[in-house]
C-alpha cells in the first residue's frame, strides 16, 4: 500500500487545518502533493501540502487524479451534503450582509 496516492484520505499535521482531513488530488514532486478538503465539507482548500505535514490514513477513494471537488464529493457519496452546506454558508452570509 503506497502511503502518498491519488485519493489518499490524510490528516493535516501542521498548519491552520491541521487535524482536518484532505484527500491528495495530483502528486507534485516527491515533497508536495496536492489536496483539498473539499471546502465545502471539510474547510481544506485546494493547495499544495508538504507531504512531512500530512498523516496519511488506510481509507482511499476512487478518483482520477485532478479530480474536481464535485466529483470527490460523488466519490465520498456526499454530493448532495455539499451542496447543501453551500446553500446554508451563503444563506447565513446574506442574513450577515442585511
Amino acid at each position: 500500500m503506497p502511503a502518498i496516492e491519488v485519493g489518499r484520505i490524510c490528516v493535516k499535521t501542521r498548519g491552520r487545518e491541521a487535524g482536518k482531513r484532505c484527500v491528495i488530488v495530483d502528486i507534485i514532486d516527491k515533497n508536495f502533493v496536492l489536496v483539498t478538503g473539499p471546502r465545502s465539507l471539510t474547510g481544506v482548500r485546494r493547495r499544495r501540502a508538504n507531504i512531512s505535514h500530512l498523516n496519511p490514513t488506510e481509507e482511499k477513494i476512487n478518483i482520477r487524479r485532478g479530480a474536481s471537488d464535485e466529483e470527490i464529493l460523488q466519490a465520498l457519496g456526499l454530493a448532495d451534503e455539499g451542496k447543501e452546506k453551500d446553500q446554508q454558508e451563503k444563506t447565513e452570509e446574506k442574513k450577515e450582509n442585511e
